[in-house]
């Protein structure tokens, strides 16, 4: 049975950082690519950063110079450092594994962004 289990959303003030993790089992973990995803109230899900098998990653605009994806392939988990955190971060942080046809989603870690 595969398990996608997010980990360290928190209430932080602007400004502050977080370090979110991502732990998954029941597949074989350097396979996979992964990525963390975010979605904010009436906003459509969105790419945060991925990590490809070989550590090549990606960001988006709005997050690069802040965050930084990272990945323990002897702990089977990926992070998001996130750093400078402003209230637009706000949001449901999900993870997701994938691998050829396969996806494997979190069920989500809340992100909350506020003074």
């Amino acid at each position: 049975q595969v398990q996608v289990v997010e980990s360290g959303g928190d209430l932080v003030q602007p400004g502050g950082s977080l370090r979110l993790s991502c732990a998954a089992s029941g597949i074989t973990f350097s396979s996979y690519a992964m990525a963390w995803y975010r979605q904010a109230p009436g906003k459509q899900r969105e790419l945060v950063a991925d990590i490809s098998r070989r550590s090549t990653t990606n960001y988006a605009d709005s997050v690069k110079g802040r965050f930084t994806i990272s990945r323990d392939n002897a702990k089977n988990t990926v992070y998001l450092q996130m750093n400078s955190l402003k209230p637009e971060d706000t949001a449901v942080y999900y993870c997701k594994a994938y691998f050829s046809i396969r996806t494997y989603w979190g069920q989500g870690t809340q992100v909350t962004v506020s003074s």
